[in-house]
């Protein structure tokens, strides 16, 4: 008699719901394994993507991404006269909230030299990338726009004329490519109604706190009005044979610029916005972890122990320890192997279903078999214990 069928043929319900709630426990487990894999991933496919040799910020600053970093555009050209220096290229990287098809979003714009310039969409999947300085975007698909659809921002109306599968911001919204001077307007200029009351404001103060004349505050007040040609970094490409560190250091020296490499700039990410997130990530998986073993134990040893009237017949017949022990055995594993097997089919038909990536690695899949294969077999040693000490006389009412 092999317990496992014995417990298919007359408890077939009860084991078949068993074996769907550790199955839905085990899929838990997997799709937490593949949040978090894609909550790295996620938060630094932008630096990936980009991947230049260097990144130039504000001083002090870990950005932009990390932390938020403003420069002047034209200190692009203050970092391409560094000597080691092939190209330097503006770049503008700011996550938003928008309306878009009439419906809020949030997303992150990247503005860039697209006539040549550094940090442009590396795979685009339709249509094409951009090809005029203004009134054209790039979008990742997950913003659910098509190529010639038509996308208010600011105070104009861009053309999708491309549609990209890589980047993502660090939240997991999608990416949208703009031309630098588009970016520019979109995020530092204000509105007509705004712009006038601000100039008004001005004219205002300049005339009547200065006591400037009308003709002086007419001429001061282009110059007082705020500038919109700011950038939040430069990315650099080094000359071949060029020095990384010398030209950092070059760079700092001389500009008075913060400089990374595209691996210090995934550490500041890593240490700095997504620490605390990747702590609490990592710690829930602990959790999963330990609480599936401890299901899986508990589950296994009910099983067995309610078995003990039906051991201590096979005792009382005369049945050697090592068919008990393969009996009890043979029950662990079908229940552990067929819930994983359940759980890995259940979770590698839906995590397309979740709203932010979920990368499910085959190493991962092993990793959470084998524990959860190990708490089993800790659960198994732990009920036959109990079963090998069974005497025989409780087959007869005995204790």
């Amino acid at each position: 008699m092999d317990l496992a069928i014995y417990d298919l043929k007359i408890h077939k319900w009860r084991f078949i719901a068993t074996i769907i709630g550790v199955c839905l426990l085990f899929a838990v487990v997997l799709s937490f394994n593949g949040i978090y894999r894609g909550f790295l991933l996620e938060g630094l496919s932008f630096i990936k993507t980009t991947n230049p040799d260097l990144w130039v910020v504000e001083r002090d600053r870990g950005g932009p991404i990390n932390e938020q970093s403003i420069l002047p555009e034209f200190y692009h050209y203050n970092v391409a006269a560094i000597a080691g220096v092939a190209q330097a290229s503006p770049l503008i990287y700011y996550p938003v909230e928008r309306k878009i098809m009439g419906k809020k979003r949030r997303f992150a714009i990247v503005g860039y030299d697209v006539f040549g310039g550094l940090g442009g969409p590396q795979d685009i999947v339709a249509g094409h990338g951009i090809d005029q300085a203004h009134y054209e975007m790039v979008a990742h698909q997950k913003l659910g726009v098509k190529v010639g659809e038509m996308v208010r921002l600011g105070l104009h109306t861009y053309r999708v004329v491309g549609l990209t599968s890589q980047g993502s911001d660090v939240d997991g919204e999608p990416l949208v490519y703009l031309s630098l001077p588009d970016a520019q307007e979109v995020l530092f200029q204000r509105d007509n109604e705004e712009i006038r009351n601000q100039r008004e404001r001005l004219w205002q103060n300049l005339t009547r706190s200065v006591g400037l004349s009308k003709s002086e505050a007419d001429k001061y007040l282009a110059r007082l009005l705020p500038d919109t040609h700011l950038i939040n970094a430069v990315v650099v490409k080094l000359a071949p044979g060029a020095d990384v560190g010398a030209v950092s250091r070059q760079i700092q020296k001389w500009l008075y610029l913060s400089v990374y490499t595209t691996d210090q700039q995934i550490n500041l990410m890593l240490q700095g916005r997504l620490a605390k997130p990747k702590a609490q990530t990592v710690l829930f998986r602990i959790i999963l972890f330990i609480v599936s073993m401890v299901i899986i134990s508990l589950v296994i040893y009910t099983f067995t122990m309610e078995k003990i009237r039906s051991i201590a017949v096979m005792k009382l017949i005369g049945a050697p320890n090592w068919v008990i022990i393969r009996m009890v055995l043979e029950e662990s594993l079908l229940l552990t192997c067929s819930s994983f097997l359940f759980g890995l089919i259940l979770i590698s038909n839906t995590y397309q279903l979740f709203p932010r990536r979920v990368i499910l690695l085959p190493g991962d899949h092993v990793t959470t078999f084998l524990i959860a294969l190990l708490g089993a077999i800790l659960a198994s040693g732990l009920g036959l214990r109990q079963a090998l000490k069974t005497e025989p006389a409780l087959a007869l009412g005995g204790h």
